[in-house]
């Protein structure tokens, strides 16, 4: 009999209190990320991806160099035909018990995704929430970077995902390809809603 997946998981009143809010957060992030730390348990995921009272938290890492950043493209060998051929610059996953928390949970992914000879230093940057999917309403992420200082880095399961380093223009002529986070995440980055606000005032 196949074990039921045990899920990291925290109360979504903690940190998306009333109507939530949407994209990256960057405020306290220090104090949410002591609650996650306080409050998280592990639960089936089955029940989870039912449950929006929960938030399945997913350490969230955008790999750079330099301005650069790696861009990934979905296969069609992947499982989920939603996701073929959609682009993303996230790497990231559920949190498994063992991980012993986002770093190291980040650092297996890094490990089980890519292929490199060095794992570089992650620094949380802000929490991700998109409430208006299925999907987006029982998860949160916590955004990560990390920069490859011009080391190589490729994809571990080249049958599914291909992946590059490409300049900021490029990922923005696929915007419309991205998955939803990566979206959020990248117009985050690139101050793209901050210079709209400012474009629009007289």
């Amino acid at each position: 009999m196949t074990a039921v997946e045990q899920v990291y998981v925290v109360p979504r009143a903690a940190l998306v209190p009333g109507d939530g809010w949407h994209g990256v957060r960057t405020a306290a992030l220090d104090e949410a990320l002591g609650l996650i730390g306080q409050l998280g348990d592990y639960r089936p995921r089955p029940g989870m991806e039912r449950d929006p009272s929960f938030k399945q938290v997913i350490p969230y890492l955008v790999l750079r160099d330099g301005v650069r950043y790696f861009l990934m493209r979905r296969t069609r060998a992947g499982g989920d035909e939603r996701l073929h051929d959609r682009y993303s610059i996230g790497v990231g996953g559920h949190l498994n018990p063992g991980d012993g928390g986002l770093d190291h949970g980040l650092e297996r992914e890094w490990h089980e995704e890519l292929v490199a000879d060095f794992t570089p230093p992650f620094r949380a940057v802000g929490l991700l929430n998109d409430d208006t999917t299925d999907v987006g309403r029982v998860h949160l992420g916590v955004v990560y970077l990390a920069d490859t200082g011009g080391r190589p880095v490729t994809i571990r399961e080249t049958h599914k995902l291909s992946g590059e380093f490409v300049a900021p223009a490029a990922v923005r002529a696929v915007a419309d390809g991205l998955e939803t986070w990566s979206r959020l995440v990248f117009d985050f980055l690139e101050g793209v809603a901050s210079q709209s606000s400012r474009s629009a005032v007289p």
